[in-house]
């Protein structure tokens, strides 16, 4: 399995591509997932894109430094990874603190990015306090305790009764991932805030939100698609992991905003 050792950790990685004259895509997972969270679109995209998955740091098979991390040793940690298979540039889809390293990258390396997917994140997630106390709780318990309420937040109940194995896979990554890894992202998140950066935003954007996400409500992203300098909005059916959710549906909207068509 690939890695790209750094100081301080490695980081786990996949290209998934069918030529070497496609354009790249790159995917960035949310917390307390590992790459196997982008399966259903790099098995219908992997035509189209020389696509780039990877674990962040203390997720799936990475490692994690100590803790705390920002979202400039996120953005960091991509820009790295890119610079080892030598993609100069790419398209990029980010997904809850995904989406926040997206925005990082794009007003600190617009010239790395074409057009971004910012999905289910927002500008600003939750507080300070909140995500404290997450640390506090995670350090203290573990992630066991976390488990029925994350998938609460993860998943529609239909979802949940329809595809139980899906669940049960993405459980089983969430509590795989270590403390390290969660308290870390979670430091990350407690100090970002982008709300005076959108309008720096130059590439393409388009914001997919869940329109039943309690994390990250449908209007986090039309504040973001309305305060970018290019940006959409598209809701789809579903909670806060809405890749996974509304699969068809999404690969279709990113391919068609990248400019490809999904089977």
């Amino acid at each position: 399995m690939p890695y790209l050792e750094r100081p301080h950790h490695r980081l786990h990685y996949r290209v998934d591509a069918s030529g070497h004259d496609k354009a790249w895509l790159v995917f960035c997972n949310s917390l307390g997932t590992d790459l196997a969270m982008w399966d259903r679109q790099a098995e219908v995209l992997k035509g189209q894109f020389r696509i780039l998955r990877y674990d962040r740091r203390g997720h799936g098979l990475s490692s994690s430094p100590p803790p705390p991390f920002s979202m400039a040793d996120l953005g960091a940690d991509v820009l790295q990874l890119m610079d080892h298979l030598g993609i100069e540039r790419a398209h990029f889809c980010g997904l809850s603190i995904g989406g926040q390293v997206g925005q990082w990258l794009a007003i600190n390396a617009a010239h790395r990015f074409d057009k971004m997917a910012l999905c289910a994140t927002a500008a600003r997630i939750g507080t300070t306090q909140s995500w404290t106390e997450r640390m506090k709780a995670v350090s203290a318990h573990g992630l066991a305790p976390l488990r029925a309420g994350t998938v609460e937040r993860w998943f529609t109940p239909a979802f949940v009764a329809e595809a139980p194995d899906v669940i049960e896979a993405c459980v089983a990554a969430f509590q795989a991932t270590s403390i390290d890894g969660y308290v870390g992202g979670c430091a990350a998140l407690a100090d970002a805030d982008f709300h005076e950066s959108l309008s720096s935003i130059s590439c393409p954007v388009l914001a997919i939100s869940g329109a039943d996400d309690p994390v990250c409500p449908p209007s986090d992203l039309e504040r973001i698609a309305t305060g970018v300098a290019n940006g959409c909005h598209l809701s789809l059916p579903g909670r806060h992991i809405v890749n996974i959710e509304s699969a068809e549906r999404f690969n279709q909207a990113l391919s068609g905003f990248l400019g490809t068509e999904a089977d």
